[in-house]
């Protein structure tokens, strides 16, 4: 059984982050809500989040912490410190200054294990409103900022910490170290996991869980799906039966270009040519959301006709990753559900079928390395995120073929132009809008009247926050012209520079 850190979530903004950092350090993790723990698992310590409760506040979460104590070690962070110190006869009250923001450690004991390698001077990130000010006679006050004295601490004679600050955000200098000598020196986790070990546990999992089943997978040519469908033809070869829909909505050429890449990588793919039962569906819809669902039904209906022709499918494979999971489930705590993902809800209560998704517990740029190592195409491995209604939420207002045709024009020179310059791989997503509003120009003699285009470039781990990449203005000014030039009723380019929040990265 994997060696794990079991990640209790109080519904701290930073969560995935505390998760992200833990597997960097190549240790397997879980997050799961305080409330709704797994009670067994090889888990070999219990990291407690932050929370944007305050511990006073009537209904704010609280875990029995004896469940752990003494039997695993146990790291508090911010609002999980404060449980601590609170649940031990501790004191915890307002801050009487402000604690947000850059700190510095201005006492450091690195004879605790946890502050081993520890800086004096080291910065650290505060995000809290209370602050644990009274610790019982059995705690050991290990570090102390100049206004927050219990910065962190120990309780004596056992494996249980807490932390005041974050060291899971990058403002924390040194915040890797103490997750290091937490998660490898304390819990004395061995570091072994790995993209090479997950693919072969992975392979032989599916291989147990699939038996001589058919499994039929949508294929979109993103990586997730494309990395979940190698995994599964790995464990079961041809009885996986990849279908990709082309909804009309691709990028300029992409359907052939992804039905070939599959091709080659041995894969049992369908390319089923649906753009007409598409454009149908979303003849005269204007309002982003009608559009989403028309096309989404329209997925469906296509998906569900294709897959009974190939008839005893028991197993519908999806490309879900863990930040979808996470999102779609909450904490059923605290925080609120932020969105209910495409990959977890839909298609299986329509079809009654068993869901298998073999990257349910990977992040987006561990999937990626799970991708390489497997062998896929840096084609597509490499590739920007796109999303699932393509175009359609990159047109505003109604979809016409003649402003899909423009649009796949003006996103080809922007992508190619990305890509002749080095700077693709710079970008974490990029794409090309067309606004529904016209512009006067002047081309020649003649004045025009034309579409306007918004080209959008940002730069993110994980799309849950973005910022704007700052591409060079030659380039820029480079593909505006030659957008203007090239795409017919086009005569003006602007370049998006807004961030997320409080923008998002698709205009719709």
């Amino acid at each position: 059984m994997t060696e794990q850190i079991l990640i209790l979530d109080f519904g701290s903004q930073y969560t995935q982050l505390i998760a992200r950092r833990v597997r960097e350090l190549n240790v397997y993790c879980e997050i799961h809500p305080f409330n709704h723990f797994p009670e067994n698992g090889n888990v070999k310590g219990v990291i407690l989040s932050g929370s944007p409760c305050s511990i006073s506040e009537t209904n704010a979460p609280h875990v029995d912490l004896s469940i752990f104590r003494s039997k695993v070690p146990i790291l508090g962070i911010c609002y999980g410190a404060q449980l601590i110190a609170e649940k031990n006869g501790g004191s915890v009250e307002p801050s009487t200054s402000r604690e947000y923001g850059r700190a510095r450690l201005n006492r450091v004991d690195t004879h605790s294990e946890l502050m081993k390698e520890m800086s004096v001077d080291s910065q650290v990130w505060m995000s809290h409103g209370d602050t644990v000010s009274n610790i019982p006679s059995n705690f050991e006050v290990i570090a102390s900022t100049a206004d927050v004295d219990i910065a962190a601490f120990k309780i004596k004679e056992e494996d249980t910490y807490g932390l005041q600050f974050h060291p899971e955000v990058t403002h924390s200098k040194e915040g890797k170290i103490i997750l290091r000598n937490f998660v490898v020196h304390i819990c004395g986790c061995d570091q072994d996991w790995t993209s090479e070990i997950f693919v072969e546990t992975t392979v032989d999992s599916l291989k147990q869980r699939l038996g001589d089943d058919q499994v039929v997978m949508g294929l979109s040519g993103g990586v997730d799906s494309s990395v979940a469908a190698t995994l599964i033809n790995k464990a079961i070869g041809q009885n996986l039966h990849g279908i990709f829909v082309d909804n009309g909505l691709l990028r300029k050429d992409e359907y052939h270009q992804v039905l070939e890449s599959y091709q080659g990588m041995g894969l049992n793919v369908e390319g089923v040519d649906a753009k007409d039962k598409f454009y149908k569906a979303l003849k005269g819809l204007q309002e982003p959301e009608a559009k989403r669902k028309a096309i989404g039904r329209v997925f469906i209906e296509v998906f569900n006709q294709e897959a009974s022709r190939i008839g005893g499918i028991k197993w519908l494979g999806q490309g879900t990753i863990y930040p979808d999971v996470i999102e779609s489930v909450s904490v059923k705590g605290p925080s609120a559900t932020i969105k209910s993902h495409h990959n977890v809800g839909g298609l299986p209560e329509q079809m009654k079928l068993k869901v298998v998704e073999p990257l349910n517990t990977l992040f987006k740029d561990e999937v990626r390395l799970v991708g390489k190592t497997l062998g896929i195409d840096p084609l597509i491995i490499d590739r920007h995120p796109f999303p699932g209604p393509g175009l359609g939420i990159r047109i505003l207002g109604e979809i016409t073929q003649e402003k899909i045709k423009t649009l796949q024009d003006v996103d080809d020179i922007f992508i190619k132009g990305l890509k002749s310059k080095g700077l693709y791989d710079q970008v974490w997503q990029a794409a090309a809008i067309l606004l529904p509003i016209q512009s006067v120009g002047v081309m020649g003699d003649e004045r025009t009247y034309e579409n306007v285009v918004s080209l959008r470039a940002v730069n993110s781990v994980d799309g849950m926050t973005a910022d704007w990449s700052r591409l060079p203005y030659d380039f820029l000014g480079d593909i505006s012209s030659e957008i203007i030039n090239k795409v017919k009723g086009v005569n003006r380019v602007v370049y998006d520079i807004s961030s997320k929040p409080p923008a998002t990265i698709e205009w719709e």
